[in-house]
């Protein structure tokens, strides 16, 4: 069963509990029961929080520069290929999201737990918010406050957003050594092993074996192509094979 079958038919939602759990709630309404007993056991209430998570964080985001475009919520859908007969159930999820009077940290701070001890998971989730955040051509000062809070939550530091938001919003000339999270006096063997220590954290198989959505998979695939672009440019600077 994909991602969206157990979002709308699955228990996953009222399982987890927490915000995430009450706005799928909000969603199924009467099918609360049937939807109790039918949480999959293969890592489905995660990839459902990985999922809800991105719609919830997306809705808050594209509504950080005070106005939610189109181009915003395609975007979403880009990311996750949803199908077509899906497509409305996502959109009451990201409308039900916008209309919802909580703010985005009581998500964010349940989507850090649940994904506690696997940062690059969250990371993952971050590039996602980012890939929505672009969409309108516009990085906007209010979308960037939002993403920095965000990633804050997830528990990354001020340096680790930097790289993060290099990979996505830097120019063409953008600091290589930002992106790979390193200093330029890193040795040929630091740069080596912090290369391939990021290859194999955001790897698309690693991550869905950790609980991110298969329809996740092209994010990760942008995220490898940032990084190996990155220790590319670094490689040839210093001259390695």
């Amino acid at each position: 069963m994909s991602v969206w079958g157990k979002i709308i038919g699955g228990a996953a939602g009222f399982a987890m509990g927490g915000p995430l759990g009450a706005l799928l709630g909000g969603i199924a309404g009467h099918a609360f029961d049937k939807m109790r007993v039918a949480q999959t056991e293969d890592g489905g209430t995660k990839q459902v929080a990985f999922t809800i998570g991105v719609i919830v964080l997306g809705a808050k985001m594209a509504k950080a520069d005070g106005v939610v475009t189109r181009d915003e919520i395609e975007a979403f859908r880009e990311v996750f290929h949803v199908p077509p007969d899906e497509v409305k159930n996502v959109a009451r999820v990201f409308d039900l999201a916008k209309r919802d009077s909580r703010g985005f940290e009581p998500y964010a701070e349940q989507l850090a737990g649940m994904f506690r001890g696997n940062p690059a998971v969250l990371e993952d989730l971050l590039d996602g918010l980012f890939h929505i955040a672009k969409a309108d051509s516009v990085y906007h000062s209010a979308e960037n406050e939002f993403l920095a809070r965000v990633a804050a939550i997830f528990g990354f530091s001020e340096a680790d957003f930097n790289r993060i938001r290099a990979g996505h919003v830097g120019s063409d000339d953008s600091d290589p050594y930002i992106i790979l999270g390193l200093d330029r006096e890193a040795s040929d063997d630091e740069l080596k092993s912090r290369y391939r220590t990021l290859i194999r954290e955001h790897h698309p198989d690693t991550l869905i074996a950790q609980g991110v959505p298969q329809e996740f998979v092209d994010v990760a695939n942008e995220k490898l192509a940032v990084i190996n672009d990155a220790y590319d440019r670094v490689a040839k600077e210093r001259g390695l094979t």
